[in-house]
Protein backbone atom coordinates (compact mmCIF):
# COMPACT_ATOMS: atom_id res chain seq x y z
CA UNK A 1 0.00 0.00 0.00
CA UNK A 2 1.27 3.42 -0.87
CA UNK A 3 2.24 5.43 2.13
CA UNK A 4 -0.22 8.35 0.75
CA UNK A 5 -2.80 6.04 1.16
CA UNK A 6 -1.86 4.52 4.63
CA UNK A 7 -2.14 7.97 5.85
CA UNK A 8 -5.22 8.41 4.74
CA UNK A 9 -6.39 5.24 6.10
CA UNK A 10 -5.06 6.16 9.59
CA UNK A 11 -6.63 9.62 9.18
CA UNK A 12 -10.11 8.34 7.84
CA UNK A 13 -9.65 5.13 11.16
CA UNK A 14 -9.46 7.23 13.65
CA UNK A 15 -11.78 10.41 12.11
CA UNK A 16 -14.64 7.91 12.23
CA UNK A 17 -13.68 6.20 15.12
CA UNK A 18 -13.60 9.55 17.40
CA UNK A 19 -16.75 10.78 15.51
CA UNK A 20 -18.59 7.83 14.27
CA UNK A 21 -21.60 8.61 11.60
CA UNK A 22 -25.14 6.99 12.30
CA UNK A 23 -24.11 6.17 15.68
CA UNK A 24 -27.82 5.78 17.32
CA UNK A 25 -30.93 3.85 17.35
CA UNK A 26 -33.47 2.83 14.78
CA UNK A 27 -36.87 2.10 16.83
CA UNK A 28 -38.69 0.55 14.12
CA UNK A 29 -37.05 -1.67 11.80
CA UNK A 30 -34.70 -4.43 11.72
CA UNK A 31 -31.44 -5.06 13.47
CA UNK A 32 -28.91 -7.57 14.16
CA UNK A 33 -26.17 -8.05 17.13
CA UNK A 34 -22.73 -8.52 15.84
CA UNK A 35 -19.70 -9.83 18.25
CA UNK A 36 -15.78 -10.31 17.75
CA UNK A 37 -15.07 -12.67 20.59
CA UNK A 38 -11.19 -12.41 19.64
CA UNK A 39 -10.79 -8.69 20.82
CA UNK A 40 -14.43 -7.85 22.48
CA UNK A 41 -16.05 -5.93 19.43
CA UNK A 42 -19.88 -5.45 19.94
CA UNK A 43 -22.26 -4.09 18.30
CA UNK A 44 -25.48 -3.44 16.78
CA UNK A 45 -27.06 -2.70 13.05
CA UNK A 46 -30.04 -1.09 12.71
CA UNK A 47 -32.25 -0.65 9.60
CA UNK A 48 -35.12 1.08 8.22
CA UNK A 49 -36.18 -1.13 4.90
CA UNK A 50 -39.13 -0.31 3.14
CA UNK A 51 -40.12 -2.65 0.14
CA UNK A 52 -36.06 -3.53 -0.87
CA UNK A 53 -34.29 0.03 -0.38
CA UNK A 54 -32.27 0.40 2.90
CA UNK A 55 -33.98 3.66 3.65
CA UNK A 56 -32.09 4.58 6.76
CA UNK A 57 -28.83 2.17 8.65
CA UNK A 58 -27.06 3.13 12.09
CA UNK A 59 -25.08 1.15 14.72
CA UNK A 60 -24.66 1.48 18.32
CA UNK A 61 -21.62 -0.50 20.44
CA UNK A 62 -18.69 -0.82 21.39
CA UNK A 63 -15.03 -1.51 19.77
CA UNK A 64 -11.79 -1.02 18.45
CA UNK A 65 -11.19 1.97 15.80
CA UNK A 66 -11.25 -0.53 12.89
CA UNK A 67 -14.62 -1.88 14.20
CA UNK A 68 -15.97 1.30 14.77
CA UNK A 69 -14.56 2.90 11.60
CA UNK A 70 -15.79 0.12 9.24
CA UNK A 71 -19.17 0.47 10.92
CA UNK A 72 -19.71 4.28 10.36
CA UNK A 73 -18.35 3.96 7.13
CA UNK A 74 -21.16 1.17 6.14
CA UNK A 75 -24.47 2.87 7.48
CA UNK A 76 -23.43 6.46 5.45
CA UNK A 77 -22.63 3.66 2.56
CA UNK A 78 -26.09 1.49 2.34
CA UNK A 79 -28.56 4.18 2.73
CA UNK A 80 -30.69 4.63 -0.33
CA UNK A 81 -29.22 0.95 -1.48
CA UNK A 82 -31.27 -1.45 -2.22
CA UNK A 83 -30.51 -5.29 -0.23
CA UNK A 84 -29.09 -6.79 -3.33
CA UNK A 85 -26.69 -3.89 -3.89
CA UNK A 86 -25.77 -3.79 -0.03
CA UNK A 87 -24.86 -7.87 -0.73
CA UNK A 88 -23.03 -7.06 -3.47
CA UNK A 89 -20.83 -4.23 -1.76
CA UNK A 90 -20.60 -6.63 1.16
CA UNK A 91 -18.72 -9.50 -1.57
CA UNK A 92 -16.91 -6.41 -2.59
CA UNK A 93 -15.67 -5.24 0.64
CA UNK A 94 -14.74 -8.74 1.85
CA UNK A 95 -12.70 -9.31 -1.19
CA UNK A 96 -10.61 -5.69 -0.25
CA UNK A 97 -9.85 -6.84 2.95
CA UNK A 98 -9.22 -9.84 2.67
CA UNK A 99 -6.96 -10.33 -0.67
CA UNK A 100 -3.07 -10.59 -0.89
CA UNK A 101 -1.33 -7.57 0.07
CA UNK A 102 -0.03 -7.33 -2.99
CA UNK A 103 -3.05 -7.57 -5.62
CA UNK A 104 -4.25 -4.04 -6.41
CA UNK A 105 -6.92 -2.09 -4.71
CA UNK A 106 -10.22 -1.62 -5.92
CA UNK A 107 -11.99 1.33 -5.74
CA UNK A 108 -14.90 1.64 -3.74
CA UNK A 109 -14.58 5.25 -2.71
CA UNK A 110 -13.92 5.73 0.91
CA UNK A 111 -13.93 2.10 1.77
CA UNK A 112 -10.64 1.26 -0.06
CA UNK A 113 -9.10 3.17 2.82
CA UNK A 114 -9.55 -0.54 4.72
CA UNK A 115 -7.23 -2.02 2.17
CA UNK A 116 -4.87 -1.31 4.48
CA UNK A 117 -6.58 -4.18 6.96
CA UNK A 118 -4.73 -6.69 4.75
CA UNK A 119 -1.46 -6.33 6.02
CA UNK A 120 -2.99 -7.34 9.52
CA UNK A 121 -5.20 -11.16 9.62
CA UNK A 122 -6.16 -10.33 12.69
CA UNK A 123 -7.87 -7.11 11.86
CA UNK A 124 -10.25 -8.21 9.01
CA UNK A 125 -12.42 -9.72 11.80
CA UNK A 126 -12.76 -6.08 13.13
CA UNK A 127 -13.43 -4.80 9.59
CA UNK A 128 -15.92 -7.24 8.60
CA UNK A 129 -17.94 -7.40 11.91
CA UNK A 130 -20.24 -4.80 10.74
CA UNK A 131 -21.09 -6.19 7.56
CA UNK A 132 -21.94 -9.92 8.42
CA UNK A 133 -24.01 -7.99 11.12
CA UNK A 134 -25.73 -5.82 8.30
CA UNK A 135 -26.22 -8.94 6.54
CA UNK A 136 -28.09 -10.43 9.25
CA UNK A 137 -30.13 -7.69 9.66
CA UNK A 138 -31.13 -7.41 6.04
CA UNK A 139 -31.91 -10.79 6.37
CA UNK A 140 -34.22 -10.62 9.69
CA UNK A 141 -32.45 -13.22 11.11
CA UNK A 142 -32.46 -12.85 14.95
CA UNK A 143 -29.55 -13.77 16.17
CA UNK A 144 -25.84 -13.11 17.31
CA UNK A 145 -23.39 -12.72 14.62
CA UNK A 146 -20.50 -13.86 15.29
CA UNK A 147 -16.54 -13.88 13.54
CA UNK A 148 -15.58 -16.94 14.82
Amino acid sequence: MSSALDELYQEVILDHNRRPRNFRTIEEGRHAEGYNPLCGDRLTVYLRIQGDRIQDASFQGSGCAISKASASLMTDIVKGKTIAEAEALFERFHRLITRSVEDPVDDLGKLSVFAGVRQYPARVKCASLAWHTLRAATDARNEVVSTE
